[in-house]
């Protein structure tokens, strides 16, 4: 999906990539109640939840560790396939 914006006479594209998630009846019902309560969509719900996720994720130095390491594997096979 795409969508466009307008501002100050600028147009702004923002792009969104869709996702299917499958959740077991107890966390659909979770879901569904915790979006009403806070007065939003399920999609908006699900939104933030990745967003905290992400932003957990960032701060948490295990992770940030290994994510180091995948990225200089990676580098390593990007240099040997531009040989």
């Amino acid at each position: 999906m795409v969508i466009f914006l307008m501002v100050r006479d600028t147009i702004l594209r923002m792009e969104h990539k869709a996702f299917t998630v499958r959740l077991d009846p107890d966390q659909a019902a979770d879901l569904e109640a915790a979006a009403a309560a806070d007065g939003i969509s399920i999609a908006e719900a699900i939104r933030q939840a990745v967003a905290d996720r992400i932003e957990a994720r960032r701060q948490d130095p295990a992770f940030q560790t290994r994510i180091r390491s995948i990225m200089e594997q990676n580098q390593r096979v990007l240099e040997r396939l531009a040989e």
